[in-house]
């Protein structure tokens, strides 16, 4: 990653294809396999290796805790993103006449929990104008009756990149609402600035380069006292095996309360592996590199006889989203020159992080010119 060395040395799979799809799922670097082969070798130890899973445990913290800008008692790990929405669901509490705001960019994680049957609330969606996401249509659907909005700070479906500043200050100015941002398309590959948020909520398995298995929560102090999750279990109690456990359970405020039983060590392992490969390298640094080219990729897209999702003129992060009718077709061509991008229901998506190259914009863009002339 950043050198033609280091990359061959961390990613030695990467010398053998076109790797331009990390926002579906990111290539670990060598580092994350030690992590699971120093998880097999402390679980050896039976129960004389808990406290090595302790250890881990607490520097993952440690290390999300950095990259959210929070301390870490206010973060913790989960199984996945889509657990953390839905003990979020719980712990809010939502009642007949209360009011939930997502969006149409949004991955379904963090916007169907609240339109179960069961959530009695009602939902307001944020829609989308040319691809990008505008204050001015969000302001409206806000008032005293909404409780929580939640957004991504850049969207799965085609790579917009919301004005996070713009949204704290509507939501604030408008509601006394929660505010979650699920940074899964962000973290690991753009600097962030988190201050304002009330629920932080990441997947691992993306650009952070680590394994599946983990969601990563962050809920600041200030917020805790309002995310209490009633669900059961122990590691998110406060007194789990105290002399009244069969007569009231009282779950821990904030983060803690979102890990409700025995941590995924072995994705905890690698999420600390992962988080620390990116820290050490620096999100800024990443950044500087891949930034343009992803704008290199985004104007030589435009300039095909596709339809292009991602808007121009606007903030974006690593991901572009175009359509075409002959999708799959174009997608299998791709794939016979290695190259690796994501198809979906007629939309490609390319993902571009810092351990891709100018050789593998410039390949791709060949290659996807190429098929389209055939199609």
């Amino acid at each position: 990653m950043l050198t033609a060395e280091t990359r061959i040395r961390d990613f030695p799979s990467l010398s053998e294809m076109t790797y331009l799809n990390s926002a579906a799922e990111g290539i670990p670097p060598l580092a994350v396999r030690d992590a699971f082969l120093q998880y097999f070798r402390d679980k050896q130890l039976g129960m004389d290796g808990r406290d090595r899973h302790a250890a881990q445990w607490e520097g993952a913290k440690s290390s999300l805790a950095g990259v959210y800008g929070l301390s870490a008692d206010e973060v913790s790990i989960c199984s996945c993103s889509s657990e953390a929405f839905n003990l979020a669901a719980l712990a809010l509490q939502l009642r007949a006449g209360d009011e939930v705001v997502i969006n149409d960019l949004d991955f379904p994680a963090g916007a169907t929990p609240w339109l179960q049957p069961n959530c009695p609330a009602s939902v307001k969606v944020w829609r989308s104008r040319q691809g990008a996401l505008r204050i001015e249509d969000l302001i409206p659907l806000l008032n005293s009756k909404t409780r929580f909005v939640t957004t991504s700070l850049v969207s799965f479906f085609n790579g917009f990149m919301i004005s996070l500043p713009s949204v704290i200050d509507a939501v604030r100015q408008h509601t006394s609402a929660l505010l979650a941002v699920d940074v899964t398309q962000a973290l690991g590959r753009i600097p962030l600035s988190l201050q304002g948020v009330d629920l932080i909520v990441s997947s691992t398995h993306k650009w952070i380069l680590a394994s599946h298995g983990g969601g990563l929560v962050g809920i600041p102090a200030a917020s805790a006292e309002r995310w209490k999750v009633p669900a059961g279990g122990w590691f998110n109690l406060q007194d789990p095996f105290g002399t009244s456990r069969f007569e009231k359970a009282v779950s821990k405020p904030g983060a803690a309360g979102f890990t409700v039983g025995m941590p995924n060590y072995p994705a905890v392992y690698a999420i600390r592996a992962g988080l620390d490969y990116i820290r050490e390298v620096g999100v800024k640094a990443i950044d500087q590199v891949a930034a343009p080219l992803t704008q290199q990729c985004l104007e030589g897209i435009a300039k095909l006889p596709v339809e292009l999702l991602t808007p121009l003129n606007e903030k974006i992060a690593g991901i572009i989203a175009f359509r075409h009718p002959a999708a799959d077709e174009i997608n299998k061509q791709l794939r016979a020159k290695n190259i690796h991008v994501m198809s979906h229901a007629g939309r490609l998506r390319v993902a571009v992080h810092g351990y891709n190259t100018a050789e593998d914009i410039e390949k791709f863009l060949r290659e996807l010119s190429a098929a389209l002339q055939k199609v």
